[in-house]
């Protein structure tokens, strides 16, 4: 089973580029960030037209999170967080996919910070975490994927110069993501790569793409019985430079069946 994660900044707007990358990359499972749609303008005909069916949770304007899964329906579990029933912004949805429970999300930005929205990160990161230790408890194989929104530590990143203020770099944040890993999660990519940058990300500004000035942001967190089964991952480069392109590229990981 290959699964990826992909912040599509746009569904609608890179729907062509999506379809392409799903054709030629062919994963079984594809977690999706940023459909910036409502519900009912998500694509989901034109998806099936390519072999996937879907669960999603759209946001005006703003966030939308989905699960694609190749000639199976995902069974959705749960199309947000726990822990803030006062939470509406779309940023997890979790399904199950034939016998792995699969999580899409995306965490808050937090900037700018310090503030509110550094601080809605924080509690976010601190609801992932206790809901994320329940998802270990059940010991089954579990994914946890999607733009984290975090860069790691400073090898994640091509230089920290122009991004120490910045809350995707902030201590805290790290610590938050960090405690991911303590929990007892694998970080799959960098496990597996410990040696290269591995980025996912490359702003629109500064000609960040063609001086390769990228960001490791979308990661697959595989619960110990999930990474037992991990025989390879990667991030797909190639989506990062067509035309019309997400200023992210697909993250992915491969698993025995």
């Amino acid at each position: 089973m290959k699964i990826a994660t992909y912040n599509i900044n746009n569904i609608n707007k890179r729907l062509s580029n999506l379809l392409h990358w799903l054709e030629t990359s062919a994963p079984d499972v594809v977690c999706l960030q940023e459909l910036k749609c409502e519900d009912a303008s998500f694509p989901a005909e034109a998806l099936r037209d390519a072999g996937y069916e879907a669960v999603w949770k759209g946001q005006k304007s703003w966030n939308g999170v989905a699960i694609l899964a190749r000639g199976a329906k995902p069974i959705l579990t749960r199309d947000r967080l726990p822990g803030d029933p006062e939470d509406v912004q779309s940023r997890y949805i979790e399904a199950a996919v034939n016998g792995v429970l699969i999580a899409s999300i995306y965490l808050p930005n937090g900037n700018p910070q310090p503030g509110p929205k550094f601080q809605y990160k924080l509690a976010w990161f601190k609801r992932l975490h206790q809901y994320a230790a329940e998802l270990l408890e059940m010991d089954i194989p579990v994914i946890l994927a999607g733009d984290f929104n975090v860069v790691p530590t400073d090898f994640d990143i091509y230089n920290t110069r122009s991004w120490m203020d910045n809350a995707l770099l902030q201590p805290e944040s790290r610590e938050a993501f960090a405690k991911l890993s303590a929990q007892g999660w694998v970080d799959v990519v960098r496990t597996l790569y410990p040696d290269e940058p591995m980025y996912s990300f490359w702003h629109y500004m500064r000609n960040a793409w063609d001086r390769d000035a990228g960001l490791r942001l979308d990661m697959l967190m595989a619960s110990p019985a999930a990474y037992e089964r991990v025989t390879d991952a990667g991030v797909n480069r190639d989506a990062r430079s067509l035309a019309n392109a997400s200023d992210h590229a697909p993250t992915w990981a491969e698993f025995e069946d």
